[in-house]
């Protein structure tokens, strides 16, 4: 199917956005630019992640030109909003080769906007840099996939919380999971971890994703009196869950609630729940006082671009992996000399990355060969207070080991009103 500017831009939702800046160095001449293309949620239930990632993607073009570009070639950067809707990444990733013709590919962020374009890329035998999805390779296997997230499988997801579970005691855990990709995959992990550790799944429930009221849902687990609630739900869910396990409770026997929250990451929704937050022990990417090279410096930058633009004005959680994509690609093409998608595929099989993340090598299936999912317990959270957030202490790293900074409190009525 031929398809125009004005078609995907309807599917879509919105304009492409190029971000190509004139570099200070020259470029080679007699070439065109190097063009990037993807997707990116700016709208919809990930459209606040969107935002914050993509201004990072921006910085990464900005400083790659003034470097000279790739391969002495400027880098044009050429994206759409897909709206956080799966619907429209097909045809978004189509035009994107056949009419806009780049050169290459990274993923929308989240894993149900990629898990449609994962036959395509395929089929087509195409570099793919994916963007915190989570298993949409699972099945496709394909061998031109390299994920920027810091998880695997489940289990490296999962494993951090109910080890704290164990050091705590905790013998049971309630299940509660959006019904979309993502959740059910992590569930299903949970579900194994469980079963492994001997461990009595006391609750099990998936909810619709048009769920708002979730009362009913912690009245269950409560009356279920599991030890652990481990929770797989997108950002809206995860505000009104957070809401009504303030309201409702959970029972005093369980010692850990959180695990798969997304969304407590994201700047806003940290104000707007302030002390709501506090005793929950949820995933992460990066919080203050772990060490990368770069961070810091990147992160500094990039607070001041965040306050122009008016998007998440911390940027812990996906901006630095996405700037990282930029640095992947940087390093793949000056190894290689060459945008030959099978070549950069296998030199980035066969090699490390240095990044702003720490170092990433990837196995087999292009999912971090070494990975180190953050899992850390919101600690004295105060209301309204944005500086907090900036400085260690008020998300205490409990695993992985390497990056640790404290031990869990439980049990999480305790860990609560914790200081």
């Amino acid at each position: 199917m031929n398809f125009t500017r004005r078609k995907v831009i309807g599917a879509a939702g919105a304009a492409a956005v190029t971000a190509a800046l004139p570099g200070r160095r020259a470029f080679a001449q007699g070439s065109g630019p190097v063009k990037i293309g993807m997707s990116m949620p700016q709208t919809g239930s990930l459209g606040a992640g969107g935002q914050a990632a993509l201004l990072a993607l921006r910085m990464w073009v900005e400083d790659v030109n003034q470097k000279g570009g790739l391969l002495g070639r400027k880098v044009d950067f050429i994206v759409y909003d897909d709206q956080t809707n799966p619907a429209n990444t097909p045809g978004i990733y189509t035009k994107l080769l056949d009419v806009d013709k780049v050169d290459l590919l990274i993923a929308p962020y989240g894993t149900v906007p990629t898990a449609p374009i994962m036959p395509l890329v395929k089929q087509r035998g195409l570099l793919l840099m994916g963007n915190f999805s989570f298993q949409v390779n699972h099945k496709v296997e394909h061998d031109m996939w390299f994920n920027n997230s810091p998880w695997n499988d489940a289990t490296s997801w999962s494993e951090g919380f109910f080890k704290a579970g164990q050091k705590a005691g905790a013998k049971s855990v309630a299940i509660l999971a959006a019904d979309q990709e993502f959740a059910q995959n992590l569930a299903n992990g949970a579900r194994e971890l469980a079963k492994k550790a001997g461990i009595k799944v006391a609750y099990d429930q998936n909810y619709p994703p048009s769920t708002t009221d979730f009362s009913s849902l912690i009245r269950a687990i409560r009356a279920a009196k599991p030890e652990m609630v481990f929770v797989m739900s997108y950002p809206n869910d995860s505000v009104a869950i957070v809401r009504a396990v303030n309201e409702i409770g959970v029972g005093s026997q369980v010692q850990i609630f959180g695990g798969g929250m997304v969304g407590l990451q994201f700047t806003p929704n940290m104000l707007n729940l302030g002390s709501h937050l506090n005793g929950i022990l949820n995933y992460n990417s990066y919080v203050p006082g772990m060490k990368y090279p770069g961070i810091e410096d990147f992160l500094s930058r990039y607070s001041k671009r965040a306050a122009e633009a008016k998007v998440d004005p911390l940027g812990f959680y996906l901006p630095p992996f996405n700037y990282a994509i930029g640095q992947i690609l940087e390093q793949a093409t000056a190894a290689t000399k060459t945008l030959d998608q099978k070549k950069l595929a296998a030199w980035l099989h066969a090699n490390e990355v240095k990044t702003i993340v720490g170092p990433i090598r990837w196995d087999k299936h292009g999912e971090w060969a070494n990975p180190r999912v953050v899992q850390a317990q919101f600690r004295g959270v105060a209301d309204n207070n944005l500086d907090q957030w900036r400085q260690p202490g008020k998300q205490v790293v409990i695993f992985p080991e390497e990056h640790k900074t404290g031990e869990v409190l439980t049990p999480f009525e305790k860990a609560r009103s914790a200081k």
